[in-house]
C-alpha cells in the first residue's frame, strides 16, 4: 500500500503544481486588470472633465448667441428708421427738382422769344452743378 499512497501524493503534488500555476496566472491578470481599471477611471475623469468644460463653453456660446440676435435686431431696427427718412428725403428731393424744373421751365418761356429756347441765368457753380443733374436725370 506503500506504493499507492506515493503515487496519490505524487498525484496531488502534481495538481497542486498545475493549480499553482494556473493561480499565479490568475493573478498576474487581475494585476493588469487593477491596473487598467485605474487607467479606465482616469480616462473616465477626464472624460467628465472635458464634459463639463463642453457644457461650460456651450452656455457661453448660447449667451453670445443671444446678444448677438439683440445688437442685430436693434441695428435692424435702426436700419429701418434710416431706410424710411432716406425714403422721405428722396421724395421731397424729388418734388422740389420738380418745382425747381418747372419754375426753370417757366423762365424759359417768358424771356425768350416764341420758338427760341430760353437759357437760364447761372449765378453759382451749384445751380450749374443742379442744371447738369436735372439734364442727365431727364
Amino acid at each position: 500500500m506503500a506504493g499507492a499512497e506515493w503515487l496519490l501524493e505524487i498525484g496531488l503534488t502534481g495538481l497542486l503544481a498545475v493549480t499553482l500555476f494556473h493561480a499565479l496566472r490568475l493573478e498576474r491578470a487581475l494585476g493588469v486588470l487593477k491596473r487598467d481599471r485605474a487607467a479606465l477611471e482616469a480616462l473616465v475623469k477626464d472624460f467628465n472633465a472635458s464634459t463639463r468644460e463642453a457644457d461650460a463653453g456651450i452656455e457661453r456660446l448660447r449667451k453670445a448667441a443671444e446678444s448677438t440676435a439683440r445688437d442685430l435686431a436693434r441695428q435692424a431696427a435702426a436700419a429701418g428708421q434710416v431706410k424710411e427718412d432716406l425714403v422721405f428725403l428722396t421724395e421731397r428731393a424729388e418734388r422740389m427738382a420738380d418745382r425747381l424744373h418747372g419754375a426753370i421751365s417757366a423762365g424759359r418761356s417768358s424771356d425768350s422769344p416764341p420758338g427760341v429756347p430760353a437759357q437760364p441765368r447761372v449765378e453759382s457753380e451749384a445751380e450749374r452743378e443742379l442744371l447738369r443733374a436735372l439734364r442727365i436725370g431727364r
